[in-house]
């Protein structure tokens, strides 16, 4: 005897079937649609450490990046049926096309088995279905009619009636996949070999899509040639023997079961669909206490009334709608009016931490993997950083050696192409003392990881062989000192003296002022990394001594005669550079460097965004005396007015401070501002704006006020008549700010 079950994967409703039907049946073999090449891995899932989500990896040993996933959730029918082979030490397997006829055509760097009944590819039959039941869309239709049963009645039979239907329609349509053809013939084959080994009550769990085309099995013959003639035509005579695929188990998430991430079965609503299958009693009153609890959580004014009313009003939407259970859609239009009050901010963290959820699967260390992913493990333990799906923030001081060490171990993932961790913007003054990160681990490292063992089988081992690579290809210079800034943030100190002798040798050839240019800002940050990295940057320092000195030498010829693409390219270069230099403390290339910037800010050394750009340095270092007389010959009549925008631009590209502090270079801008004529005036205005509207908001108010007195702001301040008291208060929390007694 063979009884079809056919199921929506991952749904609550179809698992608690199968397992009801299972439980009637007691089969002596059950099928699950699923991957064979993946057979022998079916036992782990009995472990107690198995936590779903998990998935499935199969990929090729040779080609880590030709990798297919099959992921289960606890309310996963075919997840629920293993668990009850497994429990009742029933026979089971998998039953589809083996993964080796079809990951060696794979030429995306990532595939996730579409398992969805029906097929992705295939127009949704059940649309028409649910729009004829008065549904908006096939999802919510099978949802209320599948998913939400709590009754153990046998909904098998109805499903495949159903299923034959649609089929017969769709062969009408020529809308079945050949594809799916494919992989149909697969199932039966493996259904037959079952047979012959002598089962007599066999159960399938497979897609309802599939499940008519399970029915007969009569076609053993046009089988095989079907799946000969596809294997011939998709794989390469040698792949079938010579290519094994390896197949290990991943610990997956939520996020990543969720049909917006792309995954082609994937479900709208994962955090409920794991409510409808955990709770027996009181679906909507427990939703919405676990609503309430993640607004408390969050500092939001709720109370036991706000849930209570918003379970009645979902049951009242519910009713209405002849519905015989309020569904998510009830469930959030009662949420929206009664604990968001219309508002959608609460909403959208709703959604993210409740309806599709963020819960992270687990599998146990006897799992097959390679090397590599053991040492990660182990760091990680060691850390104290354990992998988590949901965006965590990462405050690491580095003179404390556990967060060192953490920094380090982020650092040397992302050389790995493994991103757990993004370095942030740190505000604040601790200086290269601090990091700040942020941290979020996805199932797609699973591949990362086992791409990167290529390298080597510890993650020192694997980043240092990673980084001597990268510098034996690198061909240009500024490629070459991330890397070595990359090296030195990761502690590959092995590294660093090759790596340097690379960069010696290419910037010695490079005559190249842009490329020393970008070469030079990293090897900078490196210098100021020191003792709080416990590491050597004399070799370092020796560089960017010569690269400074080549720079300065070499920079005002490269400024000149730039049209205004290059003149842009270079603005950012010297701001680049110039930021630099102001990290190197009691540096003596500062007097060269202030020297390099008077030669680019005097008048016809080049284009008027870079001579701008070189005056506000001057300006800023309070180097410079010229600043007034420079602008006056930058604004004058004689001058082209686009050349006089642009160094007007270049000038204030930081703020607007030196205008609202210097009288007399506001008084220079407002006579260049008047003495436009208006059709000059009109067309310069759009850069103009751009400019001003980089300023903080406090600035350009401070400059309205200028332009509305005519530049006599200071005049008004001195009528300002002080409170001692209140004064005495401030002083007293500018000294506190400032440590001082």
């Amino acid at each position: 005897m063979i009884t079809i079950l056919g199921i929506r994967h991952h749904g609550p409703g179809s698992a608690r079937s199968v397992r009801a039907a299972l439980e009637k049946l007691r089969p002596d073999c059950i099928l699950v649609e699923g991957p064979p090449d993946a057979n022998a891995l079916i036992p782990l899932a009995a472990d107690p450490q198995m936590i779903p989500p998990v998935a499935l990896l199969l990929y090729l040993p040779d080609d880590p990046q030709k990798a297919v996933y099959y992921p289960f959730a606890e309310f996963s029918p075919e997840w629920q049926a293993i668990q009850y082979a497994l429990k009742n030490k029933i026979p089971v397997q998998f039953m589809d096309l083996e993964q080796k006829y079809q990951l060696s055509v794979i030429s995306d760097q990532l595939s996730v088995e579409p398992n969805l009944a029906p097929d992705t590819k295939t127009p949704d039959p059940f649309q028409m279905i649910a729009e004829a039941a008065g549904y908006s869309d096939g999802e919510r239709w099978w949802e209320h009619f599948v998913e939400q049963r709590r009754e153990s009645g046998d909904v098998f039979i109805g499903i495949l009636e159903l299923m034959t239907a649609l089929r017969a329609e769709a062969e009408k349509l020529g809308q079945i996949e050949q594809h799916d053809l494919l992989r149909e013939a697969a199932m039966r084959t493996i259904i037959r070999a079952a047979q012959a080994e002598g089962r007599q009550n066999i159960a399938i769990v497979c897609g309802a899509w599939h499940a008519p085309a399970l029915v007969a099995l009569d076609s053993a013959k046009a089988d095989r040639e079907l799946i000969r003639l596809s294997a011939s035509q998709s794989v390469p005579q040698s792949a079938s023997k010579s290519a094994p695929i390896s197949a290990t188990w991943v610990p997956w998430t939520y996020d990543r079961l969720a049909r917006r991430s792309g995954y082609g079965a994937g479900i709208d609503s994962p955090g409920w669909y794991e409510h409808l299958w955990q709770t027996e009693s009181h679906l909507v009153e427990a939703w919405m206490v676990k609503v309430a609890q993640l607004m408390r959580q969050e500092d939001l004014g709720i109370s036991p009334a706000h849930a209570i009313e918003a379970a009645r009003l979902a049951e009242t939407l519910s009713a209405m709608r002849g519905r015989p259970l309020p569904g998510l859609p009830e469930l959030d239009e009662a949420i929206q009016a009664i604990f968001c009050f219309g508002d959608d901010a609460p909403m959208r963290l709703i959604r993210e931490k409740l309806i599709v959820g963020q819960r992270m699967g687990k599998v146990p260390a006897t799992a097959p993997t390679v090397p590599l992913q053991r040492d990660i493990s182990a760091a990680q333990k060691r850390t104290r950083l354990e992998p988590s799906a949901s965006p965590e923030t990462l405050d690491l001081d580095l003179r404390k050696p556990l967060l060192l060490e953490r920094s380090q171990l982020l650092h040397r993932l992302n050389l790995l192409g493994i991103p757990w961790g993004k370095l942030q913007t740190a505000r604040g003054a601790k200086g290269t003392f601090h990091e700040l990160w942020q941290i979020e681990w996805r199932p797609e490292f699973a591949v990362s990881i086992i791409e990167a063992s290529l390298w080597g089988n510890t993650i020192l081992e694997a980043a240092t062989a990673k980084v001597a690579a990268e510098a034996a290809r690198a061909v240009e210079l500024p490629a070459l000192t991330r890397l070595v800034e990359a090296a030195l943030l990761a502690d590959l100190a092995e590294t660093i003296p090759g790596l340097m002798s690379r960069v010696q040798s290419l910037a010695a050839v490079s005559a190249d002022i842009p490329h020393l240019m970008d070469a030079l800002p990293p090897l900078i940050n490196v210098t100021r990394y020191g003792n709080v990295r416990q590491t050597d940057t004399a070799l370092v320092r020796q560089v960017v001594d010569e690269l400074i000195t080549r720079i300065c030498v070499g920079l005002p010829a490269a400024c000149f005669a730039l049209d205004d693409a290059a003149a842009g390219e270079m603005f950012e270069r010297i701001k680049s550079v110039n930021g630099g230099m102001s990290l190197l403390e009691d540096s003596p290339h500062t007097e060269n460097w202030l020297r390099t910037l008077s030669i680019l800010a005097a008048p016809g050394s080049g284009h008027g965004l870079t001579r701008g750009l070189a005056s506000r340095f001057l300006y800023d270092f309070h180097a410079d005396e010229q600043t007034a007389a420079r602008m006056s010959l930058a604004l004058s009549p004689g001058t082209p007015a686009a050349e006089s925008a642009a160094w007007v631009q270049g000038f204030l590209h930081s703020g607007g401070q030196a205008l609202i502090h210097d009288p007399g270079l506001w008084r220079l801008l407002d006579e260049w501002v008047l003495s436009l004529p208006e059709t000059l005036f009109t067309s310069l205005l759009p850069l103009l704006r751009r400019t001003f509207s980089t300023f903080p908001a406090s600035e350009r108010r401070q400059i309205g006020e200028l332009a509305k007195t005519g530049g006599r702001i200071a005049a008004t301040a001195g009528k300002m008549e002080l409170d001692p008291v209140r004064a005495e208060k401030a002083l007293l929390l500018v000294n506190l700010i400032l440590g001082k007694e």
